[in-house]
């Protein structure tokens, strides 16, 4: 069992910067790619980006060039970092992890673990 706990949400103005951590005690995140998701209030969930278990990353349209997911294995942590942050980003942050088998994983279902989420707010 790999429990995720997302951190680092919060109230920000638009043009600023936001970094989410995911991390996971008691397990190893060795082995697993990793994803971010985000939902927001009336909206489905929807992937933000994901990165392998070799660092190799993918990110949904509406982010690339603004996000950047990135690990640290010996920390088992993941990261988001979110910049020109807009009112759109605006969502509840999910993190999730499957094991990777040298794919990239962008639907919820491929994902087997999730965090309760941590909310990204960004005011105009």
């Amino acid at each position: 069992q790999v429990q995720l706990v997302e951190s680092g949400g919060g109230l920000v103005q638009a043009g600023g910067s936001l970094r989410l951590d995911c991390t996971t005690s008691g397990r190893s995140l060795f082995g697993y790619a990793m994803g971010w998701f985000r939902q927001a209030p009336g909206e489905e969930r929807e992937f933000v980006a994901t990165i392998s278990s070799r660092s190799n990353s993918l990110y949904a349209d509406s982010v690339k060039g603004r996000f950047t997911i990135s690990r640290d294995n010996t920390k088992n942590t993941v990261y988001l970092q979110m910049n020109s942050l807009n009112p759109e980003d605006t969502a509840l942050y999910y993190c999730a992890a499957t094991l990777d088998a040298g794919n990239f994983y962008w639907y919820e279902y491929e994902y087997e673990y999730w965090g309760q989420g941590t909310q990204v707010t960004v005011s105009s």
